[in-house]
């Protein structure tokens, strides 16, 4: 197992369906945390148990595997081999009285799916509001409008999946609802005011207790640091994820190979981590680009392992078999083509 000690404070991203002997050896000389894996990545569930295998042989049992997997639009495991789960969004149309628990049945359903071919930390829910005219890059992935209610169908999913033996990471913080711009594509602006903004950060604080792990926004937010956006501002991190919101979990960054960001990924990491990130994502899985992350990036800190650690213990501690009237709650919410 890779001595903790050497590790770079990074999730990293593969080129294809197999560990390349390059890849392998990069990791070697400068190991990240984990790694992250998307569509290109995946065949059918014997190929990715064997991927992920072949990840933790060189990485440590330990290291953490992160998918995408939210319901609808964004999932990287899909029919036939995988169910299909719905969007977010979904659940918002559901009677209340029966909304929070089909949510949390179904995330554990959706957590099951992930953990049985070894993924152990899946990047959902978003907590981000769903508010007219802005950007479709949330659009569905998101509960709704109103925060006290993506704070009550945002704990249930992260329950769900605890449940399931999972890691969950809510985004994007501090809220990625405001945005007129994806930042895939390029660097969104939010004019909002702190009165405004508040109302965005609310289910990050409703949940900032729940033991998941949160991601960053690459969006600059004029109220709060009217240079740099979230990822990379001490500002930010420290003032409102940290203090206002409360949240002090892991906390990891968006993708820097997104257009929002300028820079070299070597050096967006170091400014990530010095802001405040505890770990930075780079998928984008470019051999030579992510050899080059990997070896400008910091090691991970002590506190940033802590973090690591009791994230995975609220997860031992929340997981338990799914009982019949659970998986009977999300089958009668109509949602989805899960079955157990």
């Amino acid at each position: 197992m890779t001595p903790l000690r050497r590790q770079r404070a990074a999730i990293v991203g593969l080129s294809g369906t197999a560990l390349t002997a390059p890849e392998a050896e990069a990791w070697r000389e400068t190991p990240p945390v984990g790694a992250i894996l998307f569509a290109r990545n995946v065949e059918d569930p014997a190929q990715l148990r064997s991927l992920i295998a072949d990840i933790r042989a060189e990485l440590g049992e330990g290291a953490p595997v992160l998918v995408d997997q939210e319901g609808g639009r964004v999932s990287r495991l899909r029919a036939p081999h995988w169910p299909e789960f719905p969007a977010p969004a979904a659940f918002g149309g559901v009677p209340r009285e029966s909304s929070e628990d089909a949510a949390r049945a179904n995330a554990a359903l959706l957590g099951l799916a992930c953990r049985e071919v070894g993924f152990d930390v899946v990047c959902a829910p978003v907590l981000d509001l769903r508010l007219p005219g802005q950007d479709a890059i949330i659009g569905d992935r998101a509960f709704g409008p109103d925060p006290a209610e993506v704070a009550r169908l945002g704990r249930a999913w992260v329950q769900g999946l605890q449940q399931a033996g999972c890691v969950p990471v809510i985004k994007h913080i501090p809220g990625h609802g405001r945005a007129t711009a994806d930042s895939h594509l390029e660097l969104p602006v939010v004019t909002a005011s702190r009165d405004e903004l508040a109302e965005d950060c609310a289910p990050f604080a409703a949940l900032a207790d729940s033991g998941a792990w949160a991601m960053t926004a690459h969006i600059l937010y004029e109220a709060f640091d009217v240079e740099l956006p979230a990822t990379l501002s001490e500002t930010v991190i420290n003032r409102v994820i940290r203090h206002a919101i409360g949240f002090d979990g892991v906390l990891v960054s968006d993708d820097l190979c997104m257009k929002a960001l300028r820079g070299e990924p070597a050096d967006l990491a170091r400014q990530a981590i010095a802001a405040g990130c505890d770990l930075v994502l780079h998928c984008n899985g470019d051999p030579a680009e992510t050899a080059a992350l990997l070896a400008g990036c910091p090691v991970l800190s002590s506190i940033a392992e802590q973090r690591l650690h009791a994230a995975k213990a609220r997860v031992a501690e929340a997981q338990h078999p799914l009982d019949a009237d659970a998986l009977r709650a999300a089958r009668d919410a109509g949602l989805g083509t899960a079955t157990a």
